[in-house]
C-alpha cells in the first residue's frame, strides 16, 4: 500500500481548485488541504463583469463550488482567509496567516502553487483613493456593484484596454453608465493586430463607451463630488468612480526566500512537469512561465484554460501519471457588445519582435450560407512562414468567430500547414456554414500566396509605394468609388477591366484593391496574364478603411475636464433604465438626433447576407424608385454597412432617419428620400469652418490654431488641412522608432522640422532666437502655447486632416503624424469646404 501524501495547495481558484478535485480522484488516501487567503473559492472570476452589466442576475452563479461542497464531496480540507505567507523548502513547511486560527506553519510532502496574480496598482499620486477599483474577487465585484447600484452614480472612467478593462467598459455601459475607457497604446486589445482591434473599438464607440488612445495616466485627484483622473497631456476626466485595469503581476512575493526559482517579472520558473526548481514543489495559473508552444520561448500567458489544465496536470504527476505541458497558444476570446473577437498563436508585434519572417492574408467571407437569413461578415486573418506553418490568426464577426479560429488552434497544435486548411472536412449545412467553410477559404487564400499564383500586399505597406512608379487601382464599381477609396486611386471595375487595359501603363506596378480581396484576385489574374506587373490589397478596402478608425474626441471635453452629465443618454437611461442602441442620424448637420416620434415607413428592404457592394446597390436601386419625401426601412448583416449608409446619403442628399444595431449584427437604417439639392442660394450654410494650412512657420501655426478654437468654440465644426510644409506642424514630438527613409524623402528628414517644438518664424527667426523669444512672452503673458492650442482644438473636436499626396511627395509617413490626424486628399477638403460658409488659407 502506498504511503499516504500530505498534499498543501496554495490557491483555490482555477488551477488549485482543478488540481484538488482531480487528485482526490485519483488518490482517496492523500491529505489534501487547501489555502485560500479569500472568503470564496473556485469562482467565476472570468464572469465578475457580466455580473456587474446584469446579463449574471444572481450572485450566487458566480461561486461554481463552495468550502463545505468541496468538503462533502472531495474530502479536501478548505481553508479561507488563510493566506500563505512564507514557505520553507528545507523543512517542507509553510507559514499560514489565518483570520481564524492566527499565525501557524504546516508541514507537506507536495506543495502546489497557484496562487495568481494581482492587479497592477501603478504607485501614482493618489491611487489609495476610495473610487479606484480593481477587479479580482467576488469582494472586489460586490464593492464595483454597490458604487454602480448608488443613485448618484452616473459614470465612470476604465483604465486600461486588455480583456479586464474592455468587458468592464461594456458591463458599466449595460449597467447604464457613461463610460470613457483610457488606454496608454494606440489600440485595445493588443492580442490582435491593429486592424481587427479597430473592429471591436469602433464596436465599443458605437455602443457610446468613449475612448482614449495613447494616453497615460499621471494621478488622480479628490473632487468635491468624484474623482479627477490627470493625463499626461494635462486633460482631467472627472467621474463617479474609476475601473483600474492595467494588467497583472504575479502574486508571488511570498516566495522570496523560499528558493524557488523566479522569472524576470516575478513569475515561478517551471518545466513540463510543472515542476519548481525546489523538489516536490509545483505550480500551476497566472503565477508561472511557461514554454511558447509555437516558438519555443518563455512567456506567461494568463488565462482559465491553461490554469485548469495544468493543474490536472500537476495532479497526475503527484499521482504517478507521467502527464506533461506543452505549451501555451495563447487562444483567447472575448465579447465585445455584439461582436466577437477571437485569436490563437503568434500576432505581427511578436513576430516583428522575433524577427520572424512571416506572411499574412486577410479574408472576409460570410458566417453561413450568404443566401440563409441571418449570415454576417467574418474578418479572418492568417499568419504563416514562407514555407506555410501556421503562426497565428485572428478573427473578428458577430457569428461563427469561436469555431474558425477554434479550427485553426486545433491545425497550430498538430503542426498544421495553409495547405491543410483548404483540405478540412467541417460540419456544413446553409444556418452554421458554407460548403466552403471560412477556414478552407482561407486556407485557398494563403496556398495562392504561397504558390505564387498571386502576390500581396497589405494595408500598411502603401506608405511604401512609389507613386511616380505604380498605379493603385481600384477594382470595385463606381457606386463604391465615390462612396469611399484610398486617395490617389484610379478607377476601373473589374468588369470592365479587359476592354480598359490601354489605360493602364504597362511600364508600372498595379497595386489593386476591391472591397474584400475576391474582385482584385480576379483582377489581378487578368493583369497578370497580360504581362503587368501586379499584386493584390489582401483584406480589400475593407481592411484598410477599418484600419483607418480614430476614436471621435470625447464628448463634452473643454480642454480641462470631462464633466459628468447625461448627453447623449435616452430619457430611460436618465431615469436609471438599460441603455438603448437606438440612434437617429441626420446626415445633412452630422448631428445625432434623439427622438420618441415615430417614423413612417414606405418601403421595406432586406438585404441581410449581401456583402458590400450588394447593399448599398439594392439600396439605390430601391431609392430610386420612390418619390420625394418616401422612407425606405433597410436591413443589412454587413457590418461596413453602418458606415458605409451614412456615406452613401450623404453624398446623395438623402436622409439617414434612423440607424440601429440589433443583436446579432443586423443593422437597421431608415432612409429619406431627397432630391433637393442640400443647400441653396437662399438657405444659410451650417456653421462651419475649413483651413488649408501650407505653411510650417510657427507665428502661423499659432495663428491657425487660435481660428480653429475660436471657430469651434463659437459652435462650428473646424477641418483644417494640412498641407507641404504644414505637414511639420502636426508632427509627433517623439517616435517610439523613426521609419527607415531613403532617397529624396530622407533628404527632406534632415532638412524638415522634426515637430511643432522645432518651427521657425516667418520672419525675425533669428537663428532660432525668435521662436524662443516668442514662445516666452506667450508664456509670461499666460497666452497658451501652440502644443496647448493643438490640444485644445482636438479636444473641441477640429479635425485634423494631413494631405496624402504631400506626404508622398515629403517621404512624411503616416506613423510620424499625431494620433488624431486622418489622412485625406483633395477630394476630402472640398466635401468639406462645400459644406462650409468659411474657408481659410494659411
Amino acid at each position: 500500500m502506498n504511503e499516504r501524501k500530505k498534499v498543501l495547495i496554495v490557491g483555490g481558484v482555477a488551477g488549485g481548485a482543478s488540481a484538488a478535485a482531480r487528485l482526490r480522484r485519483l488518490d482517496e488516501q492523500a491529505e489534501i488541504i487547501m489555502f485560500e487567503k479569500g472568503p470564496y473559492i473556485s469562482f467565476a472570476n472570468c464572469g465578475l463583469p457580466y455580473y456587474i452589466g446584469g446579463t449574471i442576475e444572481e450572485r450566487e452563479r458566480l461561486l461554481v463550488q463552495t468550502p463545505k461542497g468541496m468538503q462533502d464531496r472531495f474530502n479536501i480540507d478548505v481553508r479561507t482567509e488563510s493566506e500563505v505567507i512564507g514557505v520553507d523548502s528545507s523543512k517542507r513547511t509553510v507559514q499560514v496567516r489565518s483570520v481564524e486560527r492566527g499565525v501557524y506553519e504546516e508541514s507537506y510532502d507536495e506543495l502546489i502553487l497557484s496562487p495568481g496574480a494581482r492587479p497592477v496598482v501603478p504607485d501614482l499620486p493618489g491611487k489609495d483613493n476610495p473610487l479606484i477599483y480593481t477587479v479580482r474577487n467576488i469582494p472586489d465585484i460586490d464593492r464595483i456593484k454597490e458604487q454602480v447600484s448608488s443613485r448618484n452614480n452616473q459614470n465612470a472612467i476604465v483604465i486600461g484596454g486588455g480583456f479586464i478593462g474592455v468587458e468592464m467598459a461594456e458591463n458599466l455601459k449595460e449597467a447604464g453608465l457613461d463610460v470613457t475607457l483610457v488606454e496608454g497604446n494606440d489600440q485595445l486589445l493588443t492580442p490582435f493586430d491593429p486592424e481587427l482591434a479597430a473592429a471591436l473599438a469602433q464596436e465599443m464607440q458605437q455602443h457610446g463607451v468613449q475612448l482614449l488612445f495613447s494616453r497615460r495616466v499621471q494621478g488622480f485627484r479628490a473632487l468635491d463630488q468624484g474623482i479627477g483622473v490627470e493625463l499626461s497631456d494635462g486633460l482631467v476626466l472627472s467621474a463617479d468612480m474609476v475601473i483600474l485595469a492595467i494588467g497583472v503581476t504575479p502574486d508571488t512575493a511570498f516566495l522570496q526566500n523560499s528558493g524557488v526559482a523566479l522569472g524576470p517579472r516575478g513569475h515561478i520558473v517551471v518545466n513540463e512537469k510543472m515542476e519548481s526548481s525546489v523538489p516536490h514543489i509545483y505550480a500551476v495559473g497566472d503565477a508561472i512561465e511557461v514554454k511558447d508552444y509555437i516558438h519555443g520561448t518563455q512567456t506567461a500567458i494568463p488565462l482559465a484554460g491553461p490554469a485548469n489544465k495544468q493543474g490536472r496536470i500537476v495532479a497526475d504527476q503527484i499521482a504517478g501519471l507521467p502527464t506533461t505541458y506543452k505549451g501555451t497558444q495563447g487562444t483567447s476570446i472575448i465579447k465585445v457588445f455584439g461582436l466577437t473577437g477571437a485569436s490563437t498563436g503568434t500576432n505581427e508585434k511578436t513576430l516583428k519582435r522575433l524577427n520572424k519572417d512571416y506572411r499574412t492574408v486577410t479574408v472576409h467571407p460570410a458566417s453561413h450560407a450568404s443566401y440563409y437569413p441571418g449570415s454576417s461578415a467574418v474578418t479572418l486573418k492568417l499568419l504563416f512562414t514562407p514555407e506555410g506553418e501556421i503562426l497565428g490568426a485572428q478573427a473578428v464577426g458577430y457569428e461563427g468567430v469561436d469555431k474558425r479560429i477554434d479550427d485553426i488552434a486545433v491545425a497550430i497544435h498538430y503542426g498544421g500547414n495553409v495547405r491543410d486548411l483548404t483540405e478540412l472536412e467541417l460540419s456544413y449545412a446553409p444556418p452554421y456554414s458554407s460548403a466552403k467553410d471560412p477556414v478552407n477559404m482561407i486556407g485557398y487564400a494563403a496556398e495562392n500566396i504561397l504558390d505564387g499564383r498571386v502576390n500581396s500586399f497589405t494595408y500598411d505597406q502603401l506608405v511604401e509605394r512609389d507613386p511616380a512608379g505604380s498605379i493603385l487601382l481600384d477594382v470595385r464599381s463606381d457606386l463604391e468609388h465615390r462612396n469611399g477609396s484610398i486617395p490617389g486611386s484610379l478607377s476601373i471595375p473589374v468588369d470592365e477591366l479587359r476592354h480598359r487595359l490601354a489605360e493602364l501603363d504597362a511600364s508600372k506596378e498595379i497595386w489593386v484593391y476591391c472591397q474584400v480581396g475576391l474582385r482584385g484576385y480576379t483582377a489581378t489574374q487578368i493583369l497578370r496574364q497580360h504581362g503587368y506587373q501586379v499584386k493584390n490589397l489582401s483584406g480589400g478596402y475593407k481592411t484598410y478603411r477599418q484600419a483607418q478608425f480614430k476614436p471621435a474626441p470625447v464628448s463634452g471635453a473643454d480642454g480641462n475636464s470631462l464633466n459628468s452629465s447625461n448627453s447623449g443618454k435616452t430619457d430611460a437611461e436618465t431615469q436609471g433604465g438599460h441603455r438603448s442602441t437606438m440612434t437617429e442620424v441626420n446626415t445633412r448637420n452630422d448631428k445625432q438626433v434623439q427622438s420618441s416620434k415615430e417614423i413612417r415607413i414606405d418601403n421595406e428592404l432586406n438585404v441581410c447576407g449581401l456583402s458590400c457592394p450588394g447593399p448599398l446597390i439594392e439600396v439605390k436601386q430601391k431609392m430610386d424608385q420612390l418619390q420625394d419625401g418616401q422612407t425606405l426601412r433597410v436591413k443589412a448583416s454587413d457590418p461596413g454597412f453602418y458606415e458605409d449608409v451614412k456615406a452613401w446619403a450623404s453624398m446623395s442628399g438623402s436622409d439617414v432617419l434612423k440607424l440601429e444595431r440589433e443583436k446579432g449584427g443586423v443593422i437597421e437604417a431608415v432612409l429619406s428620400k431627397n432630391t433637393a439639392p442640400v443647400r441653396s442660394e437662399s438657405q444659410p450654410f451650417d456653421k462651419a469652418s475649413t483651413m488649408v494650412v501650407f505653411s510650417g512657420d510657427l507665428d502661423k501655426a499659432i495663428a491657425s490654431f487660435i481660428i480653429a478654437n475660436g471657430a469651434a468654440a463659437s459652435g462650428r465644426k473646424v477641418t483644417m488641412f494640412f498641407t507641404f510644409w504644414g505637414l511639420n506642424i502636426i508632427r509627433k514630438q517623439e517616435l517610439q522608432q523613426a521609419p527607415v527613409k531613403t532617397g529624396m524623402a530622407r533628404m527632406f528628414d534632415m532638412m524638415l522640422p522634426k515637430n511643432s517644438l522645432k518651427l521657425g518664424l516667418s520672419r525675425m527667426n533669428m537663428f532660432g532666437a525668435g521662436p524662443k523669444m516668442i514662445r516666452g512672452l506667450m508664456k509670461k503673458n499666460n497666452v497658451a502655447s501652440l502644443e496647448q492650442l493643438m490640444q485644445s482644438a482636438i479636444a473641441q473636436g477640429v479635425e485634423i486632416v494631413a494631405c496624402q499626396m504631400s506626404m508622398d511627395l515629403m517621404g512624411i509617413q503616416h506613423e510620424e503624424l499625431i494620433n488624431e490626424a486622418v489622412i485625406g486628399g483633395v477630394g476630402y477638403y472640398l466635401g468639406q469646404a462645400d459644406q462650409a460658409n468659411h474657408n481659410l488659407f494659411i
